[in-house]
């Protein structure tokens, strides 16, 4: 049965052979961020709150967010509430995102920068450090096994960062790589789109303590984050709990501060 996934990577391969068209690979290493210096998100989240939060407008399972929001004002507040690293949703046509909400975010903050996206190949891991991403994501569920060592290996060679996501012990079994930094356990079922925070906890066992243990979706209260701090993980991503308020900042100091 196709999966929400399955149209995403679709619409993705189509984007990208339309892109490689106007804008070569070589493009990217010609310009001014993909020299810069990158800040690590290990250590980002080991020394603070360990809140990744995360700018998107909208999501397949969530068709309006916040379509009013702008990202210096929502990345800043995020920084100043004291969250660890920023997320951004770089896809278009699911999420209303683009590289120009990652280049903002990157001019606004200093802390580390994820570039949340479906990718396939190396052309989108050069295209984020161009941008100016100090992390990206690999999904272990659009990926095979020598495709997630092949692109995780690219990304740690440009000084890239990579936050590997997984659903379930299938996925997690083979994500196990020496050039993942991080490994996310996404709660949210991608044929249901139902969100469950057991799937942390029961996959947090099978991860060994090499990566930064990160749990995803459906982290909507500070008691949450406790529990799962109770199961070894240490990076919290949160985005529609934080987007979908007015004052980024307000709520997501209010919701670090609760956090115990």
């Amino acid at each position: 049965m196709k999966t929400i996934l399955d149209d995403i990577i679709a619409n993705k391969i189509s984007e990208l052979n339309l892109k490689k068209q106007v804008v070569p690979a070589s493009q990217f290493e010609k310009m001014a961020l993909f020299h810069r210096k990158t800040v690590s998100i290990t250590s980002a989240i080991r020394n603070g709150s360990g809140i990744i939060a995360e700018f998107k407008r909208r999501s397949p399972s969530k068709p309006a967010i916040n379509m009013n929001a702008r990202v210096q004002n929502v990345t800043l507040g995020y920084q100043e509430a004291g969250a660890s690293a920023i997320s951004v949703l770089t896809d278009n046509k699911f999420f209303g995102g683009s590289l120009d909400d990652l280049l903002l975010a990157r001019a606004s903050v200093t802390i580390p920068v994820l570039r949340k996206d479906f990718i396939i190949e190396e052309y989108q891991i050069l295209e984020a450090k161009a941008n100016g991403a100090d992390v990206i994501l690999l999904i272990a569920a659009a990926l095979r096994k020598q495709e997630l060592k092949n692109l995780s290996k690219f990304a740690q060679s440009l000084g890239l960062e990579v936050l590997l996501e997984v659903h379930n012990e299938e996925e997690l079994e083979k994500s196990l790589l020496p050039s993942v930094n991080l490994l996310g356990v996404n709660n949210r079922n991608l044929k249901t789109f139902e969100t469950n925070i057991n799937t942390s906890k029961e996959l947090s066992k099978r991860i060994p303590n090499d990566f930064v243990r990160v749990s995803e979706s459906g982290i909507s209260s500070p008691k949450t984050i406790t529990e799962l701090k109770a199961y070894g993980f240490e990076g919290f991503l949160i985005g529609e709990q934080l987007m979908k308020t007015n004052s980024p900042y307000d709520d997501t100091k209010t919701f670090i501060d609760a956090i115990h």
